[in-house]
């Protein structure tokens, strides 16, 4: 989630809104058909049986701005980068495609690092490390300048909004997991567990203080600085090795991997402070709710479930199933974590209500039932089982909701339609 994604200034606060038009009577489904890049059958398999949004909710959405506060220490610094950046993209790519081409980037060189370090113990290529700082430099990049190129190619619209935060909720997952990896904290599973699921509650409150106030407030530290400073890391660990991060420091006689554990535990102090200010100050809807009118607390219920179950899963396995196996398990509950968080930004852009019951949590269900039945089943078994629910479950929910949007607002998701006189007017 880049400082400079769907901004525009207006006043002291930023702004945007996307050019809703009016549905033609002439148009119908054939715009929907041609939304997605996937053939027909394939993605009537891939969607919901049933649209994931109503009527008044894609009224809602029509009415959407987006607004956001404050700016980080390095983003004026990484402004003159990412206007130099924008400028060499030609102007018919798609804001969406330069997002998921990012994404896809992060997530690849990411998944290099975890095929040579299941456990996060292991020794990678240096190669390696040094791929996964350049792919999260890419995505840093053309995470910044979606939003300008959809302004400069006046294609602005809130399925824009909507994809760049789903793919940082998915991104957030390989970024956490890509960096305990390289620092080695599989030899401390307590702390590899922590920094994940903290980097992933951290992202989830961002958009929970956001569905509370309708601003995304951001800090002096926020999400250009911390990737940064994981760049670093990465090529720290390339030139370094294991060796650097097995050695102890001086007087405090601690490991270098603890250091940026620390430093995510502090960065988790300090952000959720600020967070839960908001949220506890009272919301914009009636009586200090949410936008929606709900209760404040109620997006509470959705990450505290996944952590409380990836918690006592991880403490309960008799096979200690975290330990041997930490980066499938965080990628089983990083998914649900990505669709709960998607989840919640619709729920803030369309002003609805977010709703507990959740096919995302059957993988998880699943984990807790056979640890209650004495691993009746191979846990790890059940691991890969409740993995891949859960990335089915989240590709389904995205491709659907991005399609009826694309449908609804006459657009295409990975292209720039043609202007014609009708939508001039």
């Amino acid at each position: 989630m880049s400082t400079t994604g769907y901004q525009q200034q207006q006043g002291g606060v930023r702004t945007r809104r996307g050019p809703v038009k009016e549905r033609d009577p002439g148009q119908g489904v054939g715009m929907e058909a041609a939304c997605w890049l996937a053939p027909g059958a394939l993605r009537r398999l891939i969607e919901l049986p049933t649209p994931p949004l109503d009527r008044q909710q894609l009224k809602r959405l029509e009415e959407h701005r987006y607004s956001s506060a404050g700016h980080s220490l390095l983003e004026p610094l990484m402004q003159c980068y990412w206007e130099w950046l924008v400028g060499h993209v030609p102007t018919w790519i798609a804001p969406n495609l330069i997002t998921i081409v990012g994404l896809a980037t992060n997530v690849f060189t990411t998944l290099v690092l975890v095929y040579y370090c299941p456990t996060a113990t292991e020794q990678a290529p240096l190669w390696a490390y040094l791929l996964c700082a350049v792919g999260l430099f890419v995505y840093q990049s053309l995470d910044a300048i979606d939003g300008k190129q959809a302004r400069r190619t006046n294609s602005s619209s809130p399925l824009g909004e909507l994809f760049d935060h789903g793919c940082d909720s998915l991104s957030t997952v390989f970024v956490v997991l890509g960096t305990s990896i390289a620092v080695q904290l599989g030899t401390n599973p307590d702390w590899m567990f922590f920094c994940c699921f903290a980097g992933m509650f951290m992202f989830y409150c961002a958009h929970w203080q956001t569905y509370v106030s309708g601003t995304l407030r951001f800090g002096i530290i926020d999400v250009t600085e911390v990737q940064i400073f994981i760049i670093i890391m990465y090529l720290l660990a390339a030139v370094g090795g294991s060796a650097f991060w097995q050695s102890l420091i001086p007087v405090i006689n601690i490991q270098m991997k603890i250091v940026p554990a620390i430093c995510t535990f502090l960065g988790a102090i300090f952000s959720c402070t600020n967070y839960f200010r908001v949220i506890f100050t009272g919301g914009v809807g009636k009586n200090g709710s949410t936008i929606a009118g709900t209760s404040v607390l109620s997006p509470v219920l959705h990450i505290g479930s996944v952590i409380i179950l990836a918690m006592m899963i991880y403490k309960k396995s008799a096979i200690q199933l975290f330990e041997k196996h930490p980066c499938v398990y965080i990628l089983a509950f990083g998914f649900v974590s990505a669709k709960i968080t998607n989840k919640l930004v619709v729920a803030h852009m369309t002003k609805s209500e977010m709703h507990l019951h959740d096919i995302a949590f059957l993988g998880p269900g699943l984990l807790f039932l056979d640890q209650y039945f004495n691993s009746f089943i191979d846990e790890y078994l059940v691991l890969w089982i409740a993995v891949i629910l859960s990335f089915v479950d989240l590709v389904r929910y995205c491709v659907s909701v991005c399609n009826q949007i694309a449908s609804h607002l006459h657009i295409f998701v990975f292209r720039i339609k043609p202007l014609t006189p009708s939508t001039l007017q």
